[in-house]
């Protein structure tokens, strides 16, 4: 073998690491546009697979690895976060909310483990302060509206909060990926708690800025972890 065709076999990989990602982004396309036109025979469909496509393209990348815990961590926030977009189909006759808080909240210590662990953090950057700000302000402004679900919510707050600051402390990919996913679930809390006050459109933009959060976490995430970087 040559020098040429041994640097052509290493980097191959490297360059293709990102192709599994082609059907995830694809279909968040398809789902984004259908809540945004109120297309519900096609939105609640695609809801149910964009987490699998995610998971699929994290076999992608580790398909010449041996799975070990960085990659079965990454899979277990994604298959909790399935549960979580699937509380409803999946659990017609249990009370969807409480269902849906639960499997995301374990999504997140699924991802904070991760993250604080395996992708190399450097230290909490100062505008990192603005998560506990938000913890703050998001429970004075819902908890009027909150219930008998207020801890739950404000528990859960905690989580998705330590997953944004966890993010932040990664490179600049997984940070904005927090920061979306924050942004995806602070509207999705004001459509259920403080439904009069959010048009209709803002249902597009949960599903737009989770989908990019959780796509950009996973894949900020396994770009340091392609075969040129083994």
């Amino acid at each position: 073998m040559t020098t040429a065709s041994a640097r052509r076999n290493t980097t191959a990989p490297a360059r293709t690491w990102w192709w599994g990602f082609v059907p995830f982004a694809a279909l968040s396309v398809v789902h984004v546009a259908a809540r945004l036109v109120e297309a519900e025979e096609v939105a609640a469909p695609t809801k149910l697979v964009l987490m699998p496509l995610l998971a699929a393209a994290a076999v992608w990348v580790f398909r010449r690895k041996t799975w070990t815990a960085p990659g079965i961590l990454l899979l277990a926030a994604l298959f909790f976060s399935w549960i979580g977009d699937g509380a409803g189909a999946f659990f017609p006759q249990a009370p969807e909310l409480p269902i849906m808080l639960g499997a995301f909240g374990i999504a997140h210590l699924c991802y904070i483990w991760l993250l604080w662990k395996y992708a190399a953090p450097g230290p909490f950057p100062r505008w990192a302060l603005v998560f506990p700000v938000w913890w703050v302000l998001m429970l004075v402004t819902l908890w009027p509206s909150l219930g008998g679900l207020a801890i739950a919510v404000a528990l859960y707050g905690i989580v998705l909060g330590g997953t944004a600051a966890t993010a932040a402390r990664c490179n600049p990919v997984i940070a904005a990926g927090g920061v979306l996913f924050l942004a995806s679930d602070t509207v999705l809390a004001f459509r259920i708690f403080m439904p009069e006050v959010m048009p209709g459109w803002t249902s597009a933009l949960v599903m737009l800025t989770y989908c990019a959060g959780q796509g950009l976490i996973a894949a900020g995430f396994l770009r340091g972890r392609s075969p040129r970087d083994q």
